[in-house]
């Protein structure tokens, strides 16, 4: 693997499919055109609405979403992820997966995860939020997949952040970038999602590339944004703050190694 470019997005989606998606192109293409090889697009990128909208329409998100993904990475020859978008259950029509999709610059799915935490809190700004209540949460804890040109490359999503032994599950399967895509609420964000992003980039010295949502949805729905690339040491490259835009940074191969030579503490792990 040669050092590479990668890219996180930040984006204002809306309950309006097309809208997001057409959003979510733009800057895809400004990614690419800043010579980006591999890009994340965050958490609910197709859609951010109301749940009952969200459960009538997930059999046409989701397709129109997988058909977008594929278009997107044929197009501009990239690997592309889809940060979470509402999938279909079989024969259950009152909830869905919340899926992360990674798919090849041929169109061709590398990994699939289904969310497994799923965000059941009240916050304390008065916002109350339900996941459970139209999300199934997935089964299986994500796995690393072994991307050519690209490295191992593990998924997560969201609320996934505050648990650490999934990042710990992934790193012992050799991960090298962790994406950890998210619509992090604009009040706990502030406080907690830069610390949560570099510890988990530090604890198993990884690259996290972390595309998240920004500002207002829908009614009172705010996101925190800062969109950003984290490197093994915990140092943030790249951020976009609270804008709609691209964090660019550089995947480099030689500066992990050298993180992991500094600070073996993979090879210093005494529980499993």
């Amino acid at each position: 693997m040669k050092s590479y470019l990668a890219a996180a997005v930040c984006m204002t989606s809306t309950p309006d499919v097309d809208h997001n998606l057409n959003q979510a192109e733009e800057l895809i293409e400004l990614a690419v055109n800043q010579g980006a090889k591999l890009v994340g697009l965050p958490e609910n990128f197709s859609f951010l609405g109301e749940d009952k909208d969200k459960i009538a329409q997930g059999e046409d998100i989701a397709q129109r979403s997988e058909k977008f993904l594929i278009r997107m990475a044929q197009r501009f020859q990239v690997t592309i992820l889809g940060g979470g978008f509402p999938t279909p259950l079989p024969g259950d029509k009152s909830k869905v997966h919340n899926t992360a999709l990674l798919i090849d610059p041929n169109g061709l799915e590398l990994a699939r995860y289904e969310k497994i935490h799923l965000f059941d809190v009240n916050v304390p700004d008065g916002n109350n939020y339900c996941e459970s209540n139209t999300v199934m949460a997935g089964k299986s804890l994500p796995n690393v997949c072994e991307v050519n040109n690209l490295g191992k490359i593990g998924l997560s999503i969201c609320y996934d952040v505050r648990f650490p032994e999934v990042y710990r599950h992934l790193s012992r399967q050799g991960a090298e970038v962790i994406f950890i895509p998210a619509a992090f609420t604009a009040y706990t964000g502030k406080d907690h999602w830069e610390v949560l992003i570099r510890a988990r980039a530090i604890e198993n010295t990884v690259y996290v590339i972390a595309p998240a949502q920004t500002g207002n949805h829908y009614a009172r729905r705010c996101t925190h944004g800062h969109s950003m690339i984290v490197d093994p040491w915990g140092s943030i490259l790249s951020s976009t703050g609270s804008q709609i835009g691209v964090a660019i940074a550089e995947i480099n191969p030689q500066r992990l190694q050298k993180v992991r030579q500094q600070m073996p503490c993979l090879q210093h792990r005494v529980f499993a």
